[in-house]
């Protein structure tokens, strides 16, 4: 099969699109025949190396954790899904070593669920590892209808998926972005705030009696603003900052979870969930694809045309 492999720690460089072994697929997993992989931050800093003290990494590696496809084939004991099933997902295995940027990957099946109707392959490959943190760290501090809620970089990927379950929820949402974005910010529900110097006297105009909770998706000094705006501080989560633990936060680290995933294509497929595709890219593009990326500006979700 074709996929793209790195030998080496590296940057956007060290990417090349060769031929390799078909995946094995073993008892609790299927073969996914790709269509789309996204494309997200964690891919290109694994392939610099930054991941090397949490995780185990082999070479050659094939990068990617998200993925929309068709099962190929299932593996002993898989009564989840049959060949021809649509799915989508979060295939983040123990170790890094087979990923999604490939014609085909062995996904076990908790990674997995069946894919939103109503998405594109590009957009439901967009959605898994963006819509899970926010999905996740919305549930760790308990966002429910009529709180409150304050999100940090509320217009990126993580962010504007945060946004629209929260909206989903019944939630009052207030997102922090630039001016260019604030737009956007209220099309997907939200009342949109400028970050930077003032900010917790802006959201207070707003929000006079305080919020309910906050989700840091950007680090800075978004932890210490969200504590002087909220009523509890342990109805903080961020993806960001591990010390946020010190103070009685969360720090959320994106699990797979069928049932989430599930749940994510269900509001999609409501109408609740919209994923914008900034760019569409040919597998061969790999490169390109960790360039814009990694140059911070996308707005949108980047993934790559496979199948």
């Amino acid at each position: 099969m074709r996929a793209i492999t790195v030998n080496r720690y590296g940057g956007p460089e060290s990417l090349e699109l060769a031929e390799t072994d078909d995946p094995k697929v073993g008892p609790d997993s299927v073969l996914v025949r790709v269509k789309a992989a996204g494309v997200n931050p964690v891919d290109w800093k694994i392939v610099a190396g930054y991941l090397d003290p949490l995780m185990y990494v082999h070479f050659p590696l094939v990068p990617g954790w998200d993925v929309a496809g068709v099962v190929e084939a299932v593996g002993l004991d898989v009564p989840e899904f049959s060949v021809g099933d649509e799915v989508f997902g979060y295939v983040r295995k123990d170790e890094v070593q087979h990923g999604t940027y490939a014609e085909f990957v062995a996904a076990p099946v908790r990674t997995l669920a069946r894919k939103p109707a109503s998405l594109s392959w590009q957009q439901a490959a967009g959605v898994p590892l963006a819509g899970l943190t926010a999905w996740q760290s919305l549930a760790r501090v308990g966002v429910a209808e009529g709180d409150t809620v304050l999100v940090h970089a509320a217009a990126g990927g993580v962010g504007s998926f945060a946004v629209q379950i929260a909206v989903a929820k019944g939630a009052r949402v207030i997102g922090t972005a630039g001016e260019h974005n604030h737009d956007f910010l209220r099309s997907l529900g939200a009342e949109p705030v400028t970050y930077g110097d003032g900010l917790a006297d802006r959201v207070r105009r707003l929000a006079p009696e305080g919020i309910d909770a906050a989700l840091d998706y950007v680090g800075g000094d978004a932890v210490a603003v969200s504590e002087e705006l909220l009523k509890d501080r342990s109805r903080l989560a961020s993806i960001v900052d591990p010390a946020v633990t010190e103070h009685g936060g969360h720090h959320v680290w994106v699990r797979p979870d069928s049932a989430d995933l599930a749940k994510l294509a269900r509001l999609a497929d409501a109408g609740k969930l919209d994923v914008h595709v900034a760019h569409a890219l040919p597998l061969a593009e790999a490169a390109e694809a960790f360039r814009l990326s990694m140059s911070g500006r996308t707005r949108g979700k980047i993934v790559l045309e496979v199948g």
